[in-house]
């Protein structure tokens, strides 16, 4: 039987309906079934994935979508966990606020309601397929999910274990579709789909973004790069700054929320930057260095105005001296893609002047950028990272996949 986008799409709108009745304890419950079900088929999604390394190694992919793509047993635990997480936290759907008595007499509130339809587009991560589908539900929505052709396999798997647990519970699987198809043309009608579908939120490589954003007729929640500064400060301290630098820039390359230039200032350069050589010669880091840093680095290269405004997702950084504090937020303001910023500093003032200054999602006092992650800022798992304003931003989560209507208490009162 062949995939019809259109008929998935509306199926997908009538299975919000459904979903969005559910009451806090219904959607816990079945999210906790499908942490459990999840670790009983870790076996089997490993299997899966399995045929989509090989495939990607045939296929020639890079390190970094290699890296995001393969599973592993404590990578499956990861994913149950989070889910696990995401069904333990409050239930955003239904809260009322900002309660106020107006003076003809009415009672005016917002209360949060779901959005109906997410459809999420994204690149070899077989990770989102449960994150986005487990944080849709227990927003109250339903959610159709377009993988990449790489992970084609396990998002399929990781689908079925949902499904499975979405019939043990009599709900309609729609509730969570997977695209079957890797077929550009499906994707291209699915962008066309605005009377059934609400959001789009495309996660993966600037080209995809920039493809869904340019032909979507529906609302898109964009995240165009992820250029994630580290500026070392006059007053850092200097373990702590190696410590931030090495694991933002080291412990896992190929994430958005990965290093990709380090500002350090001119006042502390010389005692910084000979330990920062050391360390990057231990990981093999390749250093794109600005003029006054280059001498520093053995194997250095000279930096180009480029290397400001890439993404390396490598073992690649650029390093540059900056003679202030304001030169480096300028730098950063120039540059920044809106991600994640990170200051290390002993000083109190300049740390508040920084989280002042700086406009991005996210914004770190001498912690690391490998945080920025909804995960660990306390959403249990994210859709997606905005980085325009409108209307999240930042790593979102369940409330992120909510909007606000007015409710309104009378007596019988009437406008004059």
């Amino acid at each position: 039987m062949s995939f019809s986008i259109q008929q998935s799409a509306k199926a997908a709108k009538s299975a919000a309906r459904q979903v969005a009745k559910l009451n806090a304890e219904q959607k816990k419950d079945v999210l906790m079934a499908v942490s459990k079900h999840l670790v009983s088929q870790t076996q089997n999604i490993l299997s899966a994935n399995a045929l989509d390394l090989e495939n990607a190694s045939e296929r020639g992919l890079d390190e970094a979508m290699v890296d995001r793509l393969t599973l592993n047993t404590e990578r499956v635990m990861n994913i149950a966990k989070a889910v696990a997480d995401i069904a333990n936290q409050p239930d955003p759907v239904g809260k009322i606020s900002a309660m106020q008595t107006m003076p003809s007499g009415i009672q005016v509130g917002k209360m949060r309601i779901p959005l109906g339809v997410i459809a999420m587009i994204y690149e070899s991560r077989p990770n989102v397929t449960v994150d986005a589908a487990a944080l849709c539900f227990k927003a109250g929505n339903a959610v159709i999910l377009r993988g990449g052709k790489e992970a084609l396999h396990s998002n399929l798997a990781l689908a079925g274990c949902i499904h499975h647990v979405l019939k043990q519970f009599g709900l309609d699987k729609a509730a969570v579709t997977v695209v079957p198809d890797p077929d550009r043309a499906i994707l291209t009608t699915l962008l066309t789909l605005k009377d059934d579908i609400d959001l789009v939120i495309p996660r993966g490589g600037e080209g995809l973004i920039k493809y869904v954003s340019e032909q979507s007729q529906i609302p898109v929640i964009q995240h165009y790069k992820g250029i994630c500064h580290l500026y070392l400060d006059q007053h850092a301290d200097a373990d702590k700054a190696i410590t931030i630098l090495e694991n933002g820039k080291t412990q896992r390359v190929g994430v958005c929320n990965a290093l990709e230039t380090c500002l350090v200032h001119a006042a502390t350069a010389d005692t910084l930057l000979p330990r920062i050589a050391e360390m990057f010669a231990r990981h093999n880091v390749l250093v794109h260095a600005c003029e006054r840093a280059l001498p520093f680095f053995k194997d250095g290269i000279q930096a180009t105005a480029l290397d400001w405004q890439t993404e390396y997702l490598a073992l690649e950084i650029a390093v540059k001296v900056v003679d202030s504090y304001d030169a480096a937020v300028d730098h950063i303001v120039q540059y920044g893609s809106g991600h994640t910023e990170v200051i290390v500093t002993e000083d109190y003032q300049t740390a508040h002047r920084f989280v002042r200054d700086i406009d991005s999602a996210v914004v770190m006092v001498n912690a690391s950028s490998r945080f920025s992650d909804g995960g660990e800022l306390g959403l249990g798992a994210e859709i997606g990272i905005s980085t325009s304003k409108l209307h999240a931003y930042g790593p979102m989560g369940a409330e992120s996949l909510t909007t606000e209507k007015f409710v309104v208490m009378g007596n019988g009162e009437v406008r004059n």
